[in-house]
């Protein structure tokens, strides 16, 4: 009965870990590459607006100069490339604790 309750508790602890890794993994790769190519597609038209009406470029230009290449939140740097690793590393969490669960269901 203790085995089985220990077991429980395992395969809890992992389902969960790979539900919240499987939503959040999504969530940090799509918000790491739209904030990797955003600035990337704003230089771009900001370019080839060269020819466009002055005071359009001059808007372009201070868009293109307000977009974050980083945050800093508490002690926490935040950057696009940190955010794509970061969503990687839960799509791992997500695949170990598929298979730690898969492992604590069989020995339950």
């Amino acid at each position: 009965m203790i085995r089985m309750g220990v077991w429980s508790v395992c395969y809890f602890a992992f389902y969960l870990a790979q539900q919240i890794a499987e939503l959040m993994a999504p969530l940090l790769l799509i918000l790491g590459l739209g904030w990797y190519i955003l600035p990337h597609i704003v230089n771009a038209i900001t370019t080839s607006a060269a020819s466009a009406d002055p005071q359009a470029r001059d808007v372009m230009n201070h868009v293109a100069g307000t977009l974050p290449t980083h945050l800093q939140i508490g002690s926490h740097l935040i950057t696009p490339g940190s955010l794509i690793f970061d969503g990687i590393l839960l799509m791992a969490v997500a695949a170990i604790g598929a298979t730690l669960s898969a492992l604590a269901a069989r020995n339950m």
